[in-house]
Formats: structure tokens, C-alpha cells, sequence
């Protein structure tokens, strides 16, 4: 499915989002808190724009995707981002390589949330960071009634004119609409295994929150 909207993907979102996105992906970087010289793991990598946005703060990061048709398409256009296929299940790193961890709009699409947690802190040292960035709750009650609305109808309408592969955008308002809230996936994050001090905060309202926590 992923292989499907390779090639639009970027623009897709983008739209999508009414321009939210670039937003998103600066906050991501400021959460993680990375210093030059550091190395950064972006899980679920895609096309590698999220990975771009994380070397702007001079720390190595390295970008890993399930979809090879994903990685295809973001090296055409960044060449220099180093992008390589890898499952969220079982990342080829070995312990404790990255100072931090972080996955953009992808853990809800891994098959196995807690074991894909586990394995991020496989690969973080002791004392580094994780940070989540995913769809999430609308804290306001009217809002949330319209954005959901939104999800269900108007989004796959929206894909249609810009994706190349609309159907797939069904999938993704179905999963957004059945992703946790921002307390439960706090919850799943501590219950996983070695992460603590977990803690998030709401961009957009809650259309998207951004979950951080440290490697024991």
C-alpha cells in the first residue's frame, strides 16, 4: 500500500494537512533535543523528509523504512539523506547505537506497538530519547466532532485529487480514528518496558501529539 502512494506521498500529506506538516516535523526535532555529533534513528522513515528536518540540528540521522517504494522516491529527491529498508520489529543495529529514537505518523501502521516500543530502547543508550509523533484526540469537544467528520469524509475525497493511490487514504482515516488518545498511548509507552519519564504535549488542538520519553 505504502509502494502505491510513493510517489505523491509528500505532496499528498502536505495537502492533507494544510500545510501543518512542515510544523510538525520542526517540533519533532526541538522534542528530541539533538546536540552536532549525536545520532538519531527516524523509524518509519518514509520518502526521508522527516529525516531531512532531524540532520538540521548537525546530529548523523538515519532514516528506516519497511517500504522499499517509499525509500525509492526519497532518494530521487535527497540523495544525500541516508535512507535504508529496515522493519520497526527488528531494526539492523545493534544495542544501544542511537542517542535517540523517533517515529513520525508510523507506529499505529507497526502490527505490534509494544514490541516495536521495546525495540526502539534496544537500540537507544541508557539515558537517551524517544519521541512519538502521531495523530491523536482533539482536546475540544466541538472540534473534535468536525475533524472526525473530516477523517471519514472529506479526506479520501481530498486524496483523490492529489494521490496516487486515493483508496489507500481510507485506511488512513480509519486508523487515526481508531489510535489511542494521548493518555492511553502514554501508558503503552511506560508499560512497554524501558522507557520512563514519559510525557506528551498537543499541537494542533490534539490533531497530533508529540509523546517523549528517556531510555532507563
Amino acid at each position: 500500500m505504502f509502494d502505491g502512494v510513493a510517489e505523491r506521498y509528500d505532496l499528498t500529506n502536505t495537502v492533507l494537512a494544510f500545510g501543518r506538516d512542515r510544523g510538525w516535523r520542526r517540533a519533532t526535532r526541538a522534542a528530541l533535543g539533538l546536540r552536532p555529533g549525536e545520532r538519531v534513528l527516524d523509524v518509519g522513515a518514509g520518502t526521508g523528509v522527516s529525516t531531512d528536518e532531524l540532520g538540521r540540528s548537525g546530529a548523523f540521522a538515519v532514516g528506516a523504512d519497511l517500504s522499499v517504494g517509499m525509500l525509492r522516491a526519497g532518494r530521487r529527491v535527497r540523495p544525500d539523506v541516508p535512507l535504508l529498508a529496515g522493519d520497526a520489529l527488528r531494526l539492523p543495529f545493534p544495542d544501544a547505537t542511537f542517542d535517540a529514537v523517533t517515529i513520525s505518523f508510523a507506529l499505529r501502521n507497526v502490527v505490534d506497538t509494544a514490541a516495536a516500543l521495546r525495540e526502539f530502547g534496544r537500540v537507544t543508550r541508557p539515558g537517551g530519547r524517544l519521541v512519538v509523533c502521531e495523530f491523536s484526540t482533539p482536546t475540544n469537544r466541538a472540534f473534535r466532532t468536525v475533524y472526525m467528520q473530516y477523517l471519514m469524509r472529506s479526506l479520501p475525497v481530498v486524496a483523490r485529487g492529489v494521490s496516487s493511490n486515493p483508496d489507500a487514504y481510507v485506511y488512513l482515516a480509519e486508523s487515526i480514528r481508531a489510535w489511542p488518545d494521548q493518555a492511553e498511548l502514554a501508558g503503552r509507552i511506560a508499560e512497554a518496558g524501558p522507557w520512563d519519564r514519559v510525557g506528551w504535549r498537543n499541537m494542533t488542538g490534539g490533531v497530533v501529539a508529540l509523546h517523549r520519553a528517556t531510555r532507563r
